[in-house]
């Protein structure tokens, strides 16, 4: 009994999804991460191969339509048994390896992922880590990244290492757009029109000719004009202080509105009028640069 040839395409597509996928981990996890120009040019060949084998019989519309379907759905149906099931989840998508540890290299793990010594420390150096003994850890995923945890001592030094409290860094605030004020991005930054005006103005810059404007979380200004020709100036020393102080004098405002302590917000209040004396007593010196 002769075999239908809508079957016969679906059949021989579903074998070839199945033996590409076997052959693709035989290969390993290297084909996933970085591919040599050889090795591309195989892969397209053997999916050009796979295609026609799945449907070269017959040269008939239908039977590439199906051939497209059963390659869709299996990945597709793999995927979903992946998310049910975590022992199919690690054959099919793979498990991750650990191929340094404690500053020693792994050499049967990194053998068993077929991975060379010299392609191990170029991914390492793609970490900054050029020396092996100062990896804790290092673990190849599944789909070919490594992470890399370097020991205690070659860490950097963080604030936390140091036991310093640091302040919450904001997101800058796009304040100026098109040449139009973002009043609530420039609420959100605890900033006025006046202190924006005032940024403008040391930068000799017309708000019209304003494309993007933004502010930093430590209340810094820049701008992207229409006009590229045009130098934007390089804040000064002192006029960066200045700012500082203005943003400062607009956070302990800002704080005061949004506590509802008594005791709290009235230290604030104080607060925000000693630094708005300070900044009137030493604008006419900062302001000049």
């Amino acid at each position: 009994m002769d075999v239908p040839s809508w079957l016969e395409i679906i059949i021989r597509s579903t074998i070839l999804v199945i033996v590409l996928f076997l052959l693709t981990k035989f290969l390993g996890k290297k084909q996933l991460s970085h591919l040599s120009f050889f090795e591309y040019v195989a892969g397209i060949t053997i999916g050009s191969i796979a295609a026609e084998i799945s449907t070269g019989l017959e040269r008939n519309f239908m039977n590439g339509i199906y051939s497209l379907l059963v390659w869709t759905a299996i990945p597709f149906i793999a995927g979903l048994i992946a998310i049910k099931s975590k022992k199919a989840r690690n054959f099919i998508e793979g498990t991750s390896t650990v191929v340094i540890k404690d500053g020693k290299i792994q050499e049967e793990n990194l053998t068993k992922e077929q991975y060379s010594v010299d392609e191990l420390m170029q991914l390492l150096r793609k970490k900054n880590a050029f020396q092996v003994a100062d990896v804790e850890l290092a673990v190849l995923e599944a789909n070919g990244d490594l992470n890399v945890l370097l020991k205690k001592e070659k860490q950097p030094i963080t604030p936390s290492d140091l036991q310093l409290d640091v302040a919450p860094e904001k997101v800058p605030q796009t304040v100026i757009l098109e040449g139009e004020i973002m009043d609530a991005a420039l609420a959100a930054s605890g900033l006025t029109r006046a202190w924006l005006e005032l940024e403008l103005e040391k930068l000799n810059v017309a708000i019209d000719n304003v494309y993007v404007g933004q502010v930093d979380s430590f209340g810094q200004l820049t701008v992207d004009i229409y006009d590229d020709k045009i130098q934007i100036p390089e804040p000064k020393p002192k006029q960066t202080l200045l700012s500082a102080l203005k943003k400062c004098q607009a956070d302990l405002e800002s704080y005061s509105l949004q506590t509802d302590s008594e005791e709290a917000k009235q230290m604030y209040k104080r607060n925000a009028k000693k630094m708005e004396q300070i900044i009137l007593k030493t604008e006419h010196l900062l302001i000049k640069g």
